[in-house]
């Protein structure tokens, strides 16, 4: 059964993650970057700054002493601390709101300020100003921003008037002086477009990489084969990629089927099936009975389109292979083929036809077709009565490979029933869908039928620059294989007895050129 826990991210599987979902994170950023800007240019308010430098002084004068002047000095950088405490004070605050309230008119106090009964809060006036120590130094740097640049100019000059008294009285020791005012500044500190839009823009690309990341973790579909065969300690019979053409569908894999003989099929999922075609190959080798199923865990996870294209696999390895659709519910394989299902395996059980006349013989070189036939009352019954096992051990004699398409396992019991009459099942699990809870409740039905279990396929691997199994399906480019199978297969299919015949001229007459020379 499955291991429990889920592994923690590594991180190579991070980066890859990141790099599959990279176009994702860039929308991101760029939809981030652009609120910000907005934000910035359109809606925040503009603010401007103003400063004054204060110095203070332990004692009013200087002498020609050093060593008394740098005594003096020091004194000075121990009161720092002290004056900045006691300048915030509300009471300094409260006179620098009255200095503000006759010089400006109370719309725009109002539009700086909190203002309560007419009187601006000492909360909101100290928000606006900033008092910070100059490094080494006894000065003291203040400054104010607000929206106006006169009134951040005006705080900045009424707290240098006031504070000196009160610095005295609270102190009584050392003086504060400054040299010269506080300018208006018409150049607005704030808000920083530039600085704004590149942290809106960071910001919104490292939330959208948390979210992808929490979001994998989260997500407990199969997407890896290897760690798929570990959980469940079964073989990986394959890995099929997505096919191009299944790419276009719109709602699942079994309304776009596609044969390996069909078209573009690309050439690692030719590849693939081959893989598969040996791996079944040895699966098989130790069982007497050569008949296995195909199912899955849940519909629309590709099992029929799968079934058909290991039978057309087996059948081009030299295999005389009969594929019998099992599915008495949800019949496909007639679609698949394009052939009549008037007849077929329902039919065959019930003895309602010929088992002859239930075969479409030669559909394919070495591949004969059981359809379903009709839709029957009792599917289940009839999979699992004498009937069908007399079938397939008359069947076995006649054919080298038997593959019996069945329905999900979690949906009915059909698999289920032929347990006892086949050498195993073999689970389709779609890659990004299939979840591990999916394969939890199939597996617990496998086992409780005491049904073998050959191995699993991870069907419809979804390929990309960064994705996991890109590298591993891009070899066909790398060594020129695929060119030469499409060259080769087309050269198969278009062949006629004229071209033939040219051939073979053309090999005579450059037989004859060689020997005259």
């Amino acid at each position: 059964m499955k291991n429990d826990g889920k592994d923690m991210l590594d991180l190579k599987s991070m980066v890859a993650l990141l790099l599959s979902k990279l176009w994702i994170i860039i929308l991101a950023a760029v939809l981030g970057g652009t609120a910000a800007f907005c934000v910035s240019k359109f809606l925040m308010p503009l603010k401007y700054a103003s400063h004054i430098s204060m110095y203070i002084q332990s004692y009013t004068t200087f002498n020609e002493n050093p060593d008394q002047n740098f005594n003096n000095i020091n004194n000075s950088k121990q009161l720092i601390n002290t004056y900045m405490e006691v300048m915030k004070d509300d009471a300094v605050m409260n006179a620098v709101a009255e200095e503000l309230r006759g010089s400006f008119e109370n719309d725009v106090l109002e539009q700086n300020f909190s203002v309560v009964n007419g009187r601006i809060t000492p909360a909101s006036l100290r928000s606006c100003i900033s008092i910070s120590s100059v490094t080494d130094t006894s000065a003291l740097k203040l400054s104010a921003v607000t929206k106006n640049p006169e009134v951040s100019a005006a705080i900045c000059n009424d707290i240098a008037k006031v504070a000196p008294d009160y610095l005295h009285d609270a102190v009584g020791v050392g003086q504060i002086n400054t040299i010269g005012t506080a300018e208006v500044y018409n150049s607005p500190v704030a808000p920083n477009v530039k600085k704004n839009t590149m942290l809106g823009l960071m910001a919104a690309a490292m939330l959208a990489a948390c979210i992808i990341v929490v979001i994998d973790f989260f997500d407990n579909t199969v997407k890896d084969a290897g760690r798929l065969g570990e959980s469940y300690k079964k073989a990986i019979i394959g890995e099929i990629q997505q096919f191009d053409e299944s790419k276009k569908r719109k709602k699942d894999v079994d309304d776009n089927h596609v044969k390996l003989t069909d078209k573009n099929v690309p050439f690692a999922v030719v590849e693939s099936y081959k893989s598969i075609r040996t791996n079944i190959t040895f699966a098989l080798s130790t069982s007497e009975k050569k008949i296995f199923t195909v199912s899955s865990a849940n519909p629309s996870e590709g099992k029929s389109t799968t079934s058909a294209n290991i039978a057309i696999a087996l059948a081009q390895g030299g295999n005389k292979v009969l594929l019998i659709d099992g599915d008495l519910r949800k019949s496909c394989q007639h679609k698949i083929f394009g052939i009549k299902n008037k007849k077929g395996l329902s039919t065959a059980i019930s003895k309602m036809a010929a088992l002859d006349e239930c075969i479409s013989k030669d559909v394919m070189e070495d591949l004969d077709i059981m359809t379903a036939g009709p839709i029957p009352p009792n599917p289940s019954e009839l999979l699992a009565s004498s009937n069908m096992e007399n079938i397939l051990d008359q069947l076995s004699e006649r054919y080298s490979v038997i593959i019996i398409d069945t329905p999900p396992v979690n949906v009915v019991t059909d698999a289920m029933e032929l347990a006892n009459k086949v050498s195993g099942i073999i689970m389709v699990a779609r890659y990004a869908k299939t979840t591990t809870d999916d394969i939890d409740n199939a597996m617990k039905k496998i086992e409780f039928a005491k049904m073998n279990m050959l191995g699993f396929i991870l069907n419809d691997i979804k390929t990309g620059r960064s994705g996991k199994y890109y590298s591993k399906y891009r070899y066909d480019k790398g060594y020129g294989y695929g060119v030469k199978y499409e060259e080769d297969s087309d050269e198969d299919k278009t062949e006629t007895p004229e071209k033939s015949e040219k051939k073979t001229e053309e090999k005579n007459q450059s037989k004859k050129k060689k020997g005259g020379k």
